[in-house]
Formats: C-alpha cells, sequence, structure tokens
C-alpha cells in the first residue's frame, strides 16, 4: 500500500509540475487522448543520454524539423546527419541513430515495436531507452532509471551502498513503484522530481511529494545520497592537428573511421593521441606552430592537441583527406575539439 501511495502522490504532483518539453506530451493532452509519438520520444532520449535537457532542446528541434519521420532519418545521408549532431557529443549514439532508423523502416515498417523486448531488438537501442520509449509512448510499465531516478531511490529508501554498486537494487526499488496505470507519467515523474527537486545538492525537501516517507531526509543525510565510489584520475594524452587552407580558400578536412572516438566525424588530419605522438602531417607544405594548444575532455581521457597550420597553393592535392571548398566547409559542423582547434587557426592564418 505504501509503494501505491508513493506512485499515487508523485503522479498527483506531477499533473501540477510536469516540464514542458518538445517531445513530450503533458498529463493534460494524455487525458484529452493525446498520443506520444515514438519517433520524437525515442530521437530525445538518445538525445538525452549524458547531455542535459538544454543542450538538446535546438538539436531536437533541427532534426525533427528536417527529419520529421523515422522514413526520412533512415533516407538521409550519413554525413548530414554527423554534421547536424555535431556539439552534441558521444557520436556513438548519431551512428546508432540512424542503423535503428533503417531497421525500423526495413523491418518493422517504419512503425517502432510496441514492447520494451521488441524495441531492444534495434540496433543501437539498449535497457534504458527501450524501458524508457516503452513506458512513455506505449505506456507499458516499464522501470526506467537514470541519474535523476537512482538519486531519488537511493533517499527515499536510504540505500547507502556507493554506485555503480547499488545500481541492481536501486532498480528493484523503481520497479516495486512503477504503476500499470500511468507508467510513461510515472517514469518521466520521477525524472522531473530528480532534476527539479531531488536535485544533487541542496535539494528542495520542503516541496517534495515524497518529504514526509523520505527515510534520508528522516535521518538528514538526504544531500550525501547517492554515495559513489571514487573514480580514477582520467590519464591526459597528446597529439597534433593539422589545418591547412588552400589559396582558393578550401580546407583540409579528413573524414575519421566509422569506429572509435568521434567515428564518421570530418575533422582535422593529425597524429594518433597518445603519451608520445609522432608528427604526421597531411601534406608537404611550410607548417607553422600556432603556439597555442587545444585542451578537451572526453569520458575517459583529457586531450591537448598542438596545432600546426599552413597556406598551400590551389591545386594542392594532400596525402591523405579531401580539400573542401570555402563554400561548403562549415565550422559549426565540425566536432567540438575540432572546432576549436580552427578557432585557435583561423586567428593564426589570418
Amino acid at each position: 500500500m505504501r509503494d501505491e501511495q508513493l506512485s499515487h502522490d508523485l503522479l498527483a504532483w506531477y499533473d501540477r509540475h510536469a516540464r514542458v518539453m518538445p517531445w513530450r506530451v503533458g498529463p493534460a493532452d494524455r487525458r484529452a487522448g493525446v498520443r506520444p509519438d515514438p519517433y520524437a520520444v525515442w530521437m530525445s532520449e538518445v538525445m538525452l543520454q549524458q547531455t542535459t535537457v538544454a543542450a538538446v532542446r535546438d538539436y531536437f528541434h533541427r532534426f525533427m524539423a528536417r527529419w520529421p519521420t523515422v522514413g526520412d532519418l533512415a533516407a538521409a545521408e550519413d554525413g548530414d546527419v554527423m554534421a547536424e549532431w555535431a556539439g552534441l557529443g558521444y557520436y556513438a549514439r548519431a551512428r546508432n541513430l540512424l542503423k535503428c532508423a533503417r531497421a525500423v523502416v526495413a523491418d518493422h515498417g517504419g512503425q517502432f515495436p510496441d514492447s520494451r523486448e521488441g524495441l531492444l531488438a534495434l540496433p543501437g537501442v539498449g535497457p534504458y531507452t527501450a524501458s524508457a520509449v516503452a513506458a512513455i509512448a506505449f505506456d507499458e510499465p516499464a522501470t526506467v532509471v537514470d541519474g535523476n531516478v537512482e538519486r531519488v531511490m537511493s533517499r527515499v529508501f536510504l540505500v547507502e551502498t556507493p554506485l555503480p554498486a547499488a545500481k541492481p537494487e536501486l532498480t528493484d526499488l523503481a520497479a516495486r513503484l512503477t504503476p500499470q496505470d500511468r507508467p510513461g507519467d510515472h517514469a518521466q515523474a520521477v525524472m522531473d522530481l530528480g532534476a527539479t527537486v531531488c536535485t544533487p545538492k541542496s535539494p528542495a525537501c520542503g516541496i517534495c511529494p515524497w518529504m514526509e516517507p523520505c527515510t534520508a531526509r528522516a535521518e538528514g543525510v538526504q544531500a550525501t545520497l547517492p554515495r559513489k565510489t571514487p573514480k580514477k584520475a582520467k590519464p591526459t594524452r597528446l597529439g597534433y592537428a593539422y589545418l591547412a587552407r588552400r589559396a582558393d580558400g578550401a580546407w583540409l578536412l579528413e573524414r575519421r573511421p566509422d569506429r572509435g572516438l568521434l567515428g564518421g566525424m570530418l575533422g582535422w588530419p593529425g597524429s594518433e593521441w597518445n603519451d608520445a605522438p609522432a608528427e604526421a602531417p597531411p601534406l608537404d607544405a611550410r607548417w607553422r606552430d600556432v603556439g597555442a594548444e587545444v585542451r578537451h575532455t572526453f569520458t575517459h581521457f583529457h586531450l591537448r592537441l598542438a596545432l600546426r597550420v599552413a597556406d598551400v597553393p590551389a591545386g594542392t592535392r594532400p596525402d591523405r583527406g579531401t580539400f573542401v571548398p570555402r563554400a561548403e566547409f562549415r565550422p559549426a559542423a565540425l566536432p567540438t575539439v575540432m572546432r576549436k582547434a580552427y578557432d585557435l587557426a583561423v586567428t593564426a592564418l589570418d
């Protein structure tokens, strides 16, 4: 009965305080019979992985305007999708986005499977995304657990086991609270609660619908949860990036291999990234040291890139890469680390 009351109170709170998001069908519209678009739900969930809502909004609007249906996305050029994704990070998500869209069209007639198990069979769809789409788009009582949900569960039930070891226990607790009625709204409600009230620092317990039953609040330790196993320090890797501009204004770019970091993205030719990289210029030119380096942090390491720039004659042919005409070159379509290099190098060249 306590679990049912918790779910009831949370949904009542969500009905009043649900965040407005471009991919979300709010509780009032849901009651009026409006159904979420599975394509929009899936797109938003892929974009939101390890990224903030604020960062995703503009990307979501652009993607949906350019590719309004899963069929449109499936027919898109890989390079166009990767360019639109630039800056959002974790580029494997963009590659998986295309693989999944094409599988939905080829194997499911352009309709997303309406169950968690069916969604899990799609390429690039993991347990979290399958649960989120199943719950939000199809009202399957699937348990959706992200960082917000883990934090809320750890506090309400006073789970002191550090993450990531606590994940199975927190998932079980979230499953206990998932109702048969309105599971999609419930999933979004828990995430909203974690994002707006039960925040990592200084949780607003006084306005929380679960203030009274929250065990951590009763013990006065809510701000200390969830506990986390200390992370190892990230190593630093070094590398070189080469930015060549031809006399006709074309820039030398190279598409990275599909597999690996920044896979499939256009970027500047460069060296390997390691402890002691060897210089590897893509053509014979008078390369100049910019005198500054790009610093960028990826999930597992810090990167420091030394920049080399060169102006080369029209008609120059590189050993690798392709000169992209000035009219077709879009710095905004580059991954963030490559755009940082451009911003530094263009000043040196000009």
